[in-house]
C-alpha cells in the first residue's frame, strides 16, 4: 500500500497539502532558523546547542525577534514558557506580546532576548521536594535551545511555547528536564574520555539517544510443543508474572 501524497486539511482555502509541507509547519526548527536568523547569529546559536556555549544577549535579542515574526505572521498572540514540572503533567506560563502603546496611541508587539532566555514562574505551586518554604518559592524557568520552539493551537489560539527547564534560586532541579540535560552533559564528558583514548580529539559532543526497544524470544522447538497457548495463538498466555513487573500499564517511561 502507498503512502497518501496529499491530505486535505480544514484551512480557509481548503487546498490540498503535501505532507512534506504541513510536518513541522509549525516548529521552529533548524530549516525555519537558518533563513531568518542573520549567518553569524545562526552560527552563535548552534555553537550554544552542540557546544553548550554560553548564549550572549546580542544574539538572544536577535533570536528572539525572528521567533516573535515567525510566531506572529502564524497567528499566534502570546508566548509560554513550557516545563514539566513535579507533578507528572506539563506547565505554562503564558505572557502576551502585546505591550503598551507607543506615541501615536498604536500597541507594540514586543519580545526581548530576556523574555526569551529566562522566566520567573511561581514555584510554590509545584512539589519541591521541600527544599525551600512558601514565601522562598522562586522558580525560574531557562530557555533550552537544543529543544525547538513550537506553535500549540487550541481554542484560545496559537500560542509560541519554549521548551525550558525549571530550576530554583539555587539551582536545585525542580522538573524533569533538568536532570536529563544534566545526565546527558555527564554521560558526554566521560564518554570523550574514551573517544580521546580511541585518538580522537575532534569530537566535542556525544549524544545519548533514547528510542523503544523491540524484543525478539526464541523458543526451544521441544519446549514451543509443549505449550498449546504458543501454538495456538502464537503468544504466552499463561506462565510466571512479569519479573519486573513490566506488564502494558506499567510502560518504562513516565507521563510526558
Amino acid at each position: 500500500m502507498s503512502e497518501p501524497e496529499f491530505v486535505t486539511g480544514s484551512s480557509d482555502a481548503g487546498a490540498e497539502k503535501k505532507i512534506t509541507e504541513i510536518f513541522g509547519e509549525n516548529v521552529f526548527n533548524d530549516t525555519v532558523m537558518r533563513q531568518r536568523l542573520p549567518k553569524k547569529v545562526y552560527r552563535d546559536l548552534k555553537r550554544t546547542m552542540e557546544e553548550g556555549k554560553k548564549l550572549d544577549a546580542v544574539t538572544a535579542e536577535v533570536v528572539a525577534y525572528a521567533m516573535k515574526e515567525w510566531a506572529i505572521e502564524k497567528g499566534a498572540t502570546h508566548y509560554s514558557h513550557w516545563f514539566q514540572p513535579l507533578t507528572g503533567i506539563t506547565a505554562e506560563k503564558h505572557d502576551a506580546f502585546i505591550t503598551h502603546e507607543d506615541d501615536e496611541g498604536r500597541v507594540m508587539m514586543d519580545f526581548s532576548g530576556k523574555e526569551l532566555v529566562m522566566g520567573e514562574p511561581d514555584a510554590s505551586s509545584f512539589p519541591s521536594g521541600g527544599l525551600r518554604a512558601t514565601f522562598e518559592a522562586r522558580g525560574y524557568t531557562a530557555w533550552d535551545p537544543s529543544s525547538p520552539a513550537f506553535l500549540k493551537e487550541s481554542s484560545c489560539g496559537k500560542i509560541l511555547c519554549i521548551p525550558t527547564a525549571f530550576c530554583s534560586y539555587n539551582g536545585e532541579a525542580l522538573d524533569k528536564k533538568t536532570p536529563l540535560l544534566r545526565s546527558m552533559q555527564a554521560l558526554s564528558d566521560q564518554a570523550l574520555r574514551i573517544v580521546r583514548l580511541f585518538g580522537n580529539y575532534e569530537a566535542k559532543k556525544v549524544t545519548p539517544s533514547v528510542g523503544p526497544e523491540q524484543e525478539y524470544l526464541l523458543v526451544d522447538r521441544d519446549l514451543f510443543m509443549k505449550r498449546p497457548d504458543l501454538m495456538f495463538a502464537g503468544r504466552t498466555l499463561f506462565g510466571a508474572s512479569a519479573p519486573k513487573g513490566q506488564e502494558m500499564d506499567d510502560h518504562y517511561f513516565g507521563v510526558i
